[in-house]
């Protein structure tokens, strides 16, 4: 991407989502870190139209009002921060717990953060399984390429306030997994609200957003022991 086409693709982000310029700052500097950090827990190949793909799409649960009104979300297994940090930017009151199980990408979420100057961001190392100071306290909850639908909805679900949101990133529709999520569903105590397509940028054709809501209480047994749930699936 050119020096050019990038701001211009930063001012339409900008114009969509009613972001100061203050904030296009900060998600400049979430992408300079990405790019320059040589500990980026991302693939060179990912850095190439890293605003589209990192920030653009995660900016697009923004769509969701649900989002807009949250005032604490959990990005589960946020890797390298996304989409955890770029919406951590566009909504200051909310506090953004990153969850990540892994030592080095926590550092680096720490420094992308204290870097582009987020004080509204806590770094967990943990396992969503076994966060328990996140149990029951979530509006939101956030995955993005991190298990199949059934996991994601296991891990999330036990985190999740009574009436609060999963948002979970997927590609094509699955209609094999989308059955599966909704037997979990019933288990858990989430329903689906929604499969909405988005188009926040070219490569994103095939990207839809999952919301589901917590409508009924979940059952004491959840979380399972950490692996359980990808080893034995709810839903089939």
């Amino acid at each position: 991407m050119s020096a050019s086409r990038s701001e211009q693709s930063l001012v339409a982000v900008a114009e969509r989502y009613a972001l100061t310029t203050d904030q296009c700052g900060m998600l400049e500097v979430l992408l300079d870190v990405l790019a320059r950090d040589e500990h980026a827990p991302t693939s060179p190949r990912a850095l190439e139209g890293a605003l589209e793909t990192h920030v653009c799409d995660a900016l697009c649960a923004l769509d969701f009002t649900e989002v807009h009104h949250a005032r604490s979300i959990a990005d589960l297994g946020s890797g390298a921060g996304f989409p955890g940090l770029p919406l951590a930017v566009a909504l200051p009151e909310a506090k953004v717990s990153l969850v990540e199980s892994q030592a080095r990408k926590c550092a680096f979420i720490d420094r992308a953060a204290s870097a582009a100057g987020l004080s509204n961001v806590d770094v967990v190392l943990d396992r969503a399984e076994t966060w328990r100071a996140g149990m029951g306290t979530q509006d939101i909850a956030l995955a993005r390429a991190l298990a199949p639908p059934a996991v994601v909805l296991e891990y999330a679900a036990p985190l999740l306030r009574a009436g609060g949101f999963l948002v979970d990133w997927r590609g094509k529709r699955e209609p094999k997994g989308e059955r599966s999520a909704a037997l979990a569903g019933a288990e858990l105590g989430m329903q689906l609200v929604e499969i909405r397509r988005t188009e926040p940028f070219a490569g994103a054709r095939d990207r839809h957003l999952h919301l589901y809501e917590k409508v009924r209480g979940t059952p004491e047994r959840f979380p399972r022991r950490p692996g359980i749930a990808r080893k034995r699936p709810l839903g089939g």
